[in-house]
């Protein structure tokens, strides 16, 4: 894989993706452990924070990364080639350290600067209560799909702030307000409700607080312009599009695995289901043609990916804005990877004949933790809608 070096990429003495290359054998010998763990097993997790991965966003005032987009997507693919489960939970623990640039830096070092910490949230179950009391809140509310909470050290829980039970305190426009709590892993109570069909080892489970005491400098809201301590292109790029950036990166990871996986089985396996066929799989001209089709999205997908990465980090570091266009083509950028990764994977499974379909084989568990990838959100087909408004020059309805 390509890096970009340039005045405005990462130049640090650190090569964070030497460390996820070398990270990657042990990740890949562990998939069974994992799978059957439902969560990064011990060794794992241990090797992944011994190599700092998890701090790979964290701004570099805190001891992190503080990486450019290239950077972090190609980590993400190289750890999701060996295995999407500790990729998937990288990228999402990754992307919630970008909430460490609007807290104090002394919370926010304590928040995520240990050298285990790892902050797991995900979306509210209904509407999650703050309400606002002397020094803080009172927070009471249900969340779900908190990647890698089995293995968390801090949990955040995105709440509507309340003046009374009945009333949310509202901003000059009228919307309510926001902010994510951030508490302990032992404050909050986590079931057991991961029960999927792929990336059974994020251990995205829901979890809930009830009447918790939050302070209030242990508060932010993304992207909030009056919390923002630290400056940087990092701090101009949405969270939600950083969420992009991540996942496309572990769907990337899947399809290239799948794909190379199968142009080795097509050395040896033959054609026609084992009844007498002399051919090959690769000198079938089905199966050529396919993999060349495949081969092509695939790169073309990448190569289209870094190149807006790449632009709107240069934008960002110059500019400090986006404009519609480049969030319009970065949109189409990410879910575009993700769908061309489906149709990669499809490929490969379906072209890997009976082989695929047993447990233990090179794309079985590939194929069900890419279509459960495709369920989240940046990966929905509405994407494209959005990104189609933006480039006719309209502010779309659904943030970009």
């Amino acid at each position: 894989m390509s890096r970009f070096r340039g005045d405005l990429l990462t130049k640090d003495t650190h090569d964070w993706l030497a460390r996820a290359t070398a990270l990657a054998p042990l990740i890949e010998a562990a998939g069974g452990r994992t799978e059957m763990e439902r969560k990064i097993p011990a060794d794992v997790l241990s090797a992944m924070h011994a190599a700092r991965l998890f701090h790979i966003l964290l701004p570099v005032s805190l001891g992190g990364g503080g990486v450019d987009l290239v950077t972090f997507n190609e980590v993400v693919e190289t750890l999701a080639a060996a295995d999407a489960s500790p990729a998937w939970c990288l990228a999402q623990a990754a992307v919630t350290s970008h909430a460490a640039g609007f807290l104090e830096p002394k919370i926010a070092r304590e928040v995520f600067g240990a050298s285990d910490a790892l902050v797991a949230w995900g979306p509210p179950a209904g509407i999650a209560k703050a309400l606002a009391v002397d020094g803080g809140y009172r927070v009471t509310g249900k969340w779900r799909f908190a990647s890698g909470s089995a293995n968390a050290t801090w949990m955040g829980g995105h709440s509507t702030v309340f003046e009374a039970s009945d009333k949310p305190r509202r901003d000059a426009g009228g919307n309510p307000i926001n902010r994510t709590m951030l508490f302990r892993r032992e404050r909050a109570h986590i079931g057991d409700t991961w029960h999927v069909l792929g990336l059974r080892g994020t251990a995205s489970h829901d979890y809930e607080v009830t009447d918790l005491f939050v302070p209030e400098e242990y508060t932010t809201w993304r992207d909030s312009a009056a919390d923002r301590r630290e400056s940087g292109p990092l701090y101009n790029i949405p969270m939600l599009t950083l969420y992009g950036v991540g996942f496309s990166g572990v769907a990337l990871g899947i399809a290239g695995s799948s794909l190379a996986a199968f142009m080795q089985l097509a050395q040896t396996k033959r054609s026609g289901g084992g009844l007498g066929s002399a051919n090959l799989l690769r000198d079938n001209t089905v199966i050529q043609s396919g993999l060349a089709r495949a081969s092509g999205q695939l790169r073309s997908a990448r190569a289209f990916l870094v190149q807006m990465l790449r632009e709107v980090w240069v934008s960002s570091a110059t500019s400090g804005a986006l404009s519609l266009e480049q969030r319009a083509h970065l949109r189409v950028a990410i879910t575009g990877a993700m769908e061309a990764a489906r149709k990669v994977v499809n490929f490969a499974y379906r072209a890997a004949g009976t082989t695929a379909i047993f447990e233990g084989s090179a794309f079985e568990r590939r194929f069900r933790d890419l279509h459960t990838l495709l369920a989240q959100g940046q990966a929905h087909l509405s994407n494209f809608e959005s990104a189609g408004q933006a480039l006719f020059g309209l502010e779309p309805r659904q943030r970009l």
